[in-house]
């Protein structure tokens, strides 16, 4: 079937939108530019012409080892009929490496086909300036209000206001997802599903716009890529604003406690999806910008062959040799994912560990994360090494001393060790309580103890305390003892209590316990922390 090729019966070949632009090749989802040449031959391509007969139809510049060596790449890419009958597996269910989970819910053109007429109506300058106006605006009032978002992320909020909260957030990405579809839409692309999906575990909409490769001007594609951040933005500015002014005419409230945390973590998740180093919006927005395709790609590849020129020697062809940043930009987008998963462990890891065996459950998957990208990293910068030609003795030696380090660094360094749990106050007695699979081998008499009134994202010390007993006893304690809500006792959790000695008792009636358990050796502290939890 290669001497006689033909297309694949899912492979279209898209004439140029535009005067100088390059064909398109559609693979279902999947979206290739190709040259003129390489479409007038893929088009030729009807399974009944061998490749002198091809040669025949399209003359110059093809001769029939050009045509071998294109048909080769083809069904390299499996763009061609290969003779096997393929099952249609459809569009509702896709896998995106290295860790998204894809469902598609519904397409969305013909909802968007209704509302062309709106959609021309915002696209114009005067729209953008209040636009802008409502994001800038936003900006301000949180600042105005800084000391009431200060409270309001510092302290433990109503279940209600939280369900609020999530709620509003879930129709805002909704929102988000279909202003990019509105967008590709205004300039004559389709829009091809929309659905929810679990990007690195987390739930999240999608809304697949790859037919924006067929637009004709890099510019359209740009502005396709930023509409979901920008209808983001807008949202949090106008909900940021309508809390000052509800602040102003009602006084503090919890419904203005909500809007502002609401409007505060939609701004940041914009600011997030507009860093270039994910494959989030602001890397899409950067691609088409330069019209690069597999931009991050091949950054990555480029910088994983500078560290294996320096560990380990050889020869390495460049990806991107005409983009002098392209290295460390490549160095960064390996890192940065560490670094969110890095900081979100930070942020919630002591929520999470607190809340027994499926909080471990939790931790557990995010450092085997780490883990695993980690060695998978590693484990590509040697093959790039063996295939540059790098020597084996110095790949052997250089591995030998990471391997070193490594051990060196989890036998010797010693890091502070803490348990965390819970404390709950009953008439002026203070009490330690920690979950089932917390260490409370690590718990002894004496043990100091620091207690913390958590919200969603900022703690604050409320007092500190001594246990004053040798062992728990088992009781019951609110979920609030571990987890930023107010209806807490609506959730009882068996748990080992402790008895604390305090010079004062905390004005909470529960909140956030953390003992002090010394220092271990880093391999102990890991151990503790992320395997014994399972055994306990």
């Amino acid at each position: 079937m290669t001497r006689r090729p033909r297309l694949a019966p899912r492979v279209q070949v898209h004439e140029p939108t535009a005067e100088g632009s390059l064909w398109i090749v559609q693979s279902g989802q999947q979206y290739i530019r190709v040259g003129a040449d390489m479409a007038r031959l893929m088009r030729a391509m009807d399974g009944e012409r061998d490749h002198a007969a091809l040669v025949s139809t399209l003359g110059g510049p093809w001769t029939e080892n050009a045509v071998a060596t294109a048909v080769h790449n083809l069904q390299e890419m499996r763009l061609l009929e290969d003779g096997r009958i393929h099952r249609h597996s459809g569009t509702w269910f896709k896998y995106v490496p290295p860790l998204t989970l894809q469902f598609t819910v519904l397409k969305p053109q013909r909802l968007l086909n209704r509302l062309v007429p709106l959609i021309r109506l915002l696209a114009n300058r005067a729209a953008a300036v209040v636009a802008a106006i409502l994001v800038l605006g936003g900006l301000l009032a949180l600042t105005v209000q800084a000391p009431a978002l200060t409270q309001a992320l510092g302290q433990p909020l109503p279940f209600a206001v939280l369900l609020g909260v999530m709620t509003a957030t879930i129709l805002t990405t909704a929102l988000h997802e279909m202003g990019h579809g509105a967008v590709l839409t205004h300039y004559g692309g389709r829009p091809s599903r929309m659905g929810v999906m679990l990007f690195y575990m987390s739930p999240a909409f999608f809304c697949d716009v790859s037919d924006g490769w067929r637009l004709p001007h890099k510019e359209q594609r740009t502005r396709v890529a930023l509409a979901g951040i920008v209808t983001q933005t807008v949202v949090a500015g106008t909900v940021s604003l309508s809390a000052l002014v509800l602040s102003a005419v009602n006084g503090p409230s919890l419904l203005h406690d909500g809007m502002l945390v609401f409007g505060v973590s939609t701004y940041l998740t914009g600011v997030l999806n507009f860093v270039p180093l994910v494959k989030l919006d602001g890397y899409l927005a950067l691609m088409s910008h330069l019209d690069i395709p597999h931009l991050r790609d091949r950054s990555m590849t480029d910088a994983r062959r500078f560290l294996a020129r320096i560990l380990f020697g050889g020869r390495y062809r460049r990806e991107l040799p005409g983009l002098t940043w392209a290295v460390p930009f490549g160095l960064a987008c390996m890192i940065f994912p560490l670094y969110l998963v890095a900081v979100a462990i930070g942020l919630w890891s002591d929520i999470v560990q607190s809340l027994g065996l499926a909080g471990a459950a939790v931790m557990a998957a995010a450092i085997s994360y780490l883990m695993y990208h980690a060695w998978n990293g590693g484990e590509r910068l040697l093959r790039e090494a063996r295939r540059a030609g790098a020597g084996l003795p110095r790949i052997a030696l250089v591995s030998v001393l990471a391997v070193a380090a490594a051990a060196a660094v989890l036998l010797f360094v010693r890091l502070p060790y803490t348990v965390v749990g819970g404390f709950v106050q009953e008439g002026g007695q203070v009490r330690l309580v920690l979950a089932d699979t917390a260490d409370t081998d690590a718990v002894a008499r004496g043990s100091e103890v620091r207690l913390e009134r958590r919200g969603l994202v900022i703690g604050t010390d409320v007092g500190t305390g001594v246990v004053a007993v040798d062992r728990g006893t088992r009781q019951t304690a609110p979920l609030s003892a571990f987890v930023p809500f107010r209806e807490g006792e609506h959730f009882p959790m068996e748990v080992s209590g402790f008895a604390l000695r305090t010079d004062k008792a905390p004005a909470e009636r529960a909140g956030l316990a953390y003992v002090d358990a010394g220092t271990r050796p880093a391999w102990e502290w890991l151990y503790l922390k992320y395997v014994a939890p399972y055994g306990r």
